[in-house]
């Protein structure tokens, strides 16, 4: 981590967040001037064998961890949508929730983009593939290699999306 890992930058920081029960990817970036800055990225990997009120919990002080380490302004989280199997559309519902309450108890404002929105925000394709949207941020963000994985690329694509539609004033009503 660089020195931008650091609190209290004077750029906004946004965290974007694609949740999940087993794998939550993150990403933070800054918007300075007009250039997206790499700050943080990864996952939270709760472990298999916890139950799943375990894992929720796991998740929620890892976002509460990192919000508090780098004090973002704004936090992103992919929508929802229906899966075939009902039983893990509620899960993931319910990491989602989790996640939004992490951020309201420390005042950050929770905005929500559809998986579509952020890949055409950064692709210029809402049906882009996975790998091109890693191509993507990791142009975007002038990236040394592809961000990995899947999940923290596309945490990064949703706080990009988010740092686009406030430039042009379009920004999601606030969750």
């Amino acid at each position: 981590m660089s020195d931008a890992s650091k609190k209290n930058l004077p750029f906004p920081i946004i965290m974007g967040v694609d949740p999940g029960t087993r794998t939550s990817g993150y990403g933070l970036i800054s918007l300075q001037e007009r250039e997206y800055v790499p700050i943080d990225y990864g996952c939270i990997r709760p472990p298999v064998h916890f139950k799943l009120s375990e894992r929720y919990l796991v998740i929620f002080d890892s976002i509460e961890a990192l919000i508090e380490q780098y004090n973002p302004t704004a936090l992103v989280v992919e929508t929802q949508f229906v899966h075939r199997n009902v039983q893990s559309a509620i899960k993931l519902g319910m990491a989602r929730g989790i996640i939004m309450i992490a951020a309201k108890r420390r005042g950050l404002p929770v905005f929500e983009y559809a998986p579509t929105e952020a890949k055409r925000a950064v692709v210029g394709n809402g049906k882009a593939s996975k790998f091109q949207v890693q191509g993507m941020v990791q142009r975007l963000l002038k990236l040394a290699a592809l961000p990995q994985p899947e999940d923290a690329a596309d945490a990064l694509a949703l706080a990009i999306c988010h740092a686009q539609a406030a430039a042009h004033r379009k920004v999601a009503c606030e969750v």
